[in-house]
């Protein structure tokens, strides 16, 4: 499963990503979690301390290294110059697993101990003084999506990004790439306006959203969510200590987490697993190509000088029973 966390900033997103992320390591399930938001706090949420978190290779930093071993044998694609963060697998492209080890996990990926288990943490990397005024959020992000497009994941297998905040995620297809959107939304008109754009964009593309209403404190709360998605509200989370003594540094034994909290981080994993059965292969590769032809023909064929349409094998679907290229 490829699970997004998105919602605007300050909704509470990387709080409950990273709940959700300890909630499947209890469960000893093999998990990827993605930091692609601009504002880097997922580590910390997952218990490093700022330095950890700040030492985290940033993926696209090294793009050239994901590009290279991503392209394999692959001949539509004529160099690893020529691909760009919507370039989708073919015959002879290397694709990730959730549970191997690789050149890119190596380069990219950080081994988080929680308990009940383990995660692999990936960053985007922040903005350096470099990317100030010459780079925008999306080359940033370009790595997560492209590493995405070749990831091939089973049942019992989960990958978590906490997604950048607002609607972001729409400039290019990566708002496609997700078996389930989760997006936490407070009680207030500005906590549901995100929701409300996700709603407008993925309603042609098949996305499965349901909304995640966080700092629920009251009935007229809870009414207003609601009133204002519907039957996209799926559950509603309020206070917790246990979050509020983690952001004071002082963590306790996740074991220890409120139980309505936990009920809740069930609902979410039943969500999840439920969308699994409603996984379609041909329209995910579909729609990766679409995507693909339409930044080709807006930017990325001017930028590389090749033609990125060729990079397309129409007789490619990514699917979970492909065999592996080697390495």
């Amino acid at each position: 499963m490829k699970i997004a966390f998105v919602g605007k900033g300050g909704s509470g997103k990387t709080t409950l990503s990273s709940l959700f992320i300890r909630h499947l390591a209890a469960r000893g399930l093999p998990l990827i979690a993605v930091d692609a938001d601009i504002n880097q706090h997922l580590g910390v949420a997952l218990g490093l301390d700022e330095d950890e978190a700040a030492a985290l290779p940033a993926m696209g930093a090294r793009l050239p290294l994901i590009k290279d071993y991503l392209r394999g044998s692959n001949p539509r694609i004529t160099s690893a110059d020529t691909m760009i963060k919507t370039t989708p697998p073919g015959e002879g492209s290397r694709l990730l697993r959730i549970a191997e080890d690789n050149p890119v996990y190596e380069a990219c990926a950080r081994t988080v101990a929680l308990e009940g288990g383990t995660a692999r943490l990936l960053a985007t990397g922040p903005f350096t003084d470099s990317d100030l005024g010459v780079a925008c959020y999306h080359s940033k992000t370009g790595a997560v999506e492209l590493c995405l497009n070749h990831l091939v994941d089973g049942r019992d297998e989960f990958v978590v990004v906490d997604m950048t905040a607002g609607s972001d995620s729409f400039a290019s297809g990566m708002f496609t790439r997700f078996d389930m959107t989760f997006l936490v939304a407070e009680p207030t008109r500005k906590g549901v306006s995100v929701y409300r754009q996700y709603k407008e964009y993925a309603r042609d593309f098949g996305v499965p959203l349901r909304v995640v209403g966080n700092k629920v404190q009251s009935e007229d709360d809870l009414d207003f969510l609601r009133q204002e998605a519907g039957d996209d509200l799926l559950v509603t989370v309020g206070h917790s200590d246990w979050v509020r003594a983690m952001e004071k540094g002082r963590a306790r034994p996740f074991a220890e987490l409120e139980q309505h909290n936990v009920l809740a981080l069930d609902t979410l994993y039943d969500a999840a697993v439920g969308a699994y059965g409603q996984r379609d292969w041909e329209r995910y590769t579909r729609q990766m190509v679409h995507f693909h032809l339409r930044n080709a023909e807006s930017w990325g064929n001017e930028r590389t000088g090749a033609d990125l349409a060729a990079q397309v094998d129409p007789s490619f679907v990514l699917h979970e029973d492909l065999t592996p290229q080697p390495a």
